[in-house]
């Protein structure tokens, strides 16, 4: 089967998981859109960030201009306050505000006016450790007071370089505790579920000894680090003490991602092998969003945050560019792996137009990523695991070369030989024989003649094949010239099973062939013999003579068998012993092949 089919199963499978996570998190994100406060709210910019709440509530009405629709703020070093006018709620219920996009907020406080004293007020954000939020969760949550009566509370963001998109709900503590049980499940899962394909590509890279499964799993490791920062999980469960690290991990992490991003299509697409520009060039991409995150975290700045964001639109082109290119140049897994990325290619536009204050925050632009990294990462494990196996399997084919025919996948030689001393020393410590025939294909030549050189090739392959196939494992067949095979039968051998394996090899020649011509058969021409000589022991040099010399008269009988068409096997007997006291062995006879060999209890 080709690639292509399963790897389209795969992508349906994928896509209907993509349907079921957006219809799981849409019910998680139903749970606490019921009553969003944002488009009732008004808003003022304090462009030098140090107002008070009581300056701000001095300010005139007609100063804070109405928040109609979701937008972005860029502040810089300034703050947005939003002037919230709650109506009367139900004082039987607990009620908070939540701020979403907690990525985006550095700093986050909450004033609700109080009789006693004066103002009550709740802080949370990016730039506070997560365990000093007045309410911890992964996105800022305030808790209201005194909501039986319609009541005016002030909400001051903070956010820099990066612009700010405040989105507030009103939630029950209930809502609140579906809304985390919905997220938690699903963000959860998807985590554990990237741990589980971390693991797998970690084993496949021991397994294959493949760079590309490394930079895989870094990849992978970066999109969920990524993920975990980005939805506000990172600081709730895995660094709630440390405020700095949680305001720099997104950056941090989405630098790293996009970089180990590219030294993966760097390292799938075998960019070394055809272009030295590009492979240097994909490296150094690589190695600046490694080492960018330090300039970033040290400047804070709008240009910064520019080339932070340049930097991740450029990366999906370039990704896709290699890719393509690769493909062009016929490196075939890289027009799979551009296609693997797709789905993080078009979700990855939503954050980082978010981030560069283009579009404002949306359920869409949080989870985009998300969704479309959890499609991607089977993906890409499953293609780089077929990858892998075709190069293993290419790899084992070249080894395969240094010990087999490549013509025909036969044993080559060589290992004929050292398997037939070895033969020859068994038989002669344990007293039996083995068997040694030489084949030919006689018609090869008419074959060739009259088909062409690609049906001769062909009648040797298939000649080769029912070779094989009529031996056993432990035997051994080897092609020793263009048109001659050995078979070495491993023993013990007796001349009547012998005679009948050659009437069979014959007979399997003849067979019609579906890859041959309807009146094109395989003549098989043989001459067999029985080893060892004698059954005295033997140097190791005397058992290379005896192989050689066996092989050397197995040769002449065949050439002169070849002068009489109508007679296809010939028998020899066994070559007569050297030294003429050996032929005296009790239970041997110097006659020919057809003489029963002692059985045991004469012996």
């Amino acid at each position: 089967m080709s690639f292509q089919t399963p790897f389209l199963h795969v992508l349906a499978r994928s896509m209907l998981l993509l349907a079921l996570a957006m219809g799981l998190l849409g019910t998680a994100r139903a749970a606490g859109d019921t009553q969003g406060a944002t488009a009732q709210s008004r808003f003022w910019i304090d462009t030098t960030g140090q107002a008070s709440v009581d300056d701000v509530v001095r300010l005139p009405v007609d100063q804070f201009l109405p928040m109609a629709q979701q937008r972005s703020f860029t502040l810089g070093d300034g703050a947005l306050w939003l002037r919230l006018e709650l109506p009367a709620l139900d004082p039987a219920q607990r009620w908070l505000l939540m701020l979403d996009g907690s990525a985006f907020t550095d700093r986050a406080s909450l004033f609700q006016p109080d009789a006693a004293a004066g103002w009550r007020a709740q802080h949370a954000g990016d730039r506070l450790p997560v365990a000093q939020w007045s309410i911890p969760d992964r996105s800022p949550v305030f808790a209201l007071h005194d909501t039986a009566a319609p009541r005016t509370v002030w909400l001051r963001l903070a956010n820099k370089p990066a612009p700010v998109s405040p989105r507030t709900y009103l939630l029950t503590a209930d809502e609140l505790q579906h809304k985390r049980s919905w997220t938690f499940l699903l963000v959860g899962g998807y985590l554990g579920f990237g741990l589980l394909v971390m693991f797998l590509g970690w084993v496949h890279a021991r397994l294959y000894g493949d760079r590309a499964f490394v930079a895989y799993v870094v990849y992978v490791a970066c999109m969920l680090g990524f993920q975990t920062a980005f939805t506000g999980l990172g600081g709730l469960f895995f660094w709630p003490q440390w405020a700095a690290w949680n305001n720099a991990a997104p950056a941090v992490f989405m630098l790293w991602l996009t970089g180990s991003g590219i030294w993966f299509v760097r390292e799938v697409c075998s960019l070394s092998r055809y272009h030295r520009g590009l492979d240097r060039l994909a490296l150094a991409w690589s190695v600046f969003g490694l080492l960018y995150p330090a300039a970033y975290l040290t400047l804070q700045s709008a240009p910064a945050l520019a080339v932070l964001n340049l930097y991740g639109l450029l990366s999906v082109l370039l990704s896709i560019g290699l890719c393509l290119w690769a493909w062009r140049q016929g490196e075939r897994y890289a027009g799979w792996m551009a296609l693997g990325f797709l789905p993080v290619h078009l979700g990855y536009p939503f954050p980082a137009l978010r981030a560069a204050g283009v579009l404002p925050d949306s359920w869409g632009a949080q989870y985009a990523v998300l969704i479309g990294s959890a499609i991607e990462i089977p993906l890409l494990l499953y293609i780089l695991h077929r990858r892998a196996k075709d190069f293993n399997e290419n790899r084992a084919r070249l080894r395969a070369l240094d010990s087999t025919d490549p013509l025909t996948g036969l044993t080559i030689v060589p290992v004929l030989n050292l398997r037939l001393r070895d033969a020859i020393r068994r038989a002669r410590r344990y007293g039996h024989h083995c068997a040694l025939l030489l084949v030919e294909l006689s018609n090869h030549a008419d074959l060739r003649l009259r088909l062409g050189q690609d049906t001769g090739d062909r009648a040797l392959v298939l000649a080769a094949a029912r070779l094989t196939r009529v031996m056993r494992d432990v035997d051994t067949v080897c092609r020793v010239t263009n048109t001659r095979f050995v078979i070495l039968v491993e023993g013990p051998q007796r001349p009547e099973h012998l005679k009948l394996l050659a009437q069979h090899i014959v007979a399997k020649g003849l067979e019609p062939a579906s890859i041959l011509p309807d009146d094109a058969t395989l003549r098989f021409r043989l001459v067999s013999t029985l080893l060892p000589a004698d059954r005295e022991i033997a140097t190791e040099e005397d058992e290379r003579v005896e192989a050689r010399r066996t092989l050397q008269r197995l040769h002449r009988a065949l050439d002169e068998l070849a002068d009489d068409p109508r007679k296809a096997v010939l028998h020899l007997p066994r070559e007569q012993p050297a030294n003429p006291a050996l032929a005296e062995t009790p239970g041997q006879d110097d006659g020919a092949i057809g003489q029963p060999l002692p059985d045991a209890a004469s012996r």
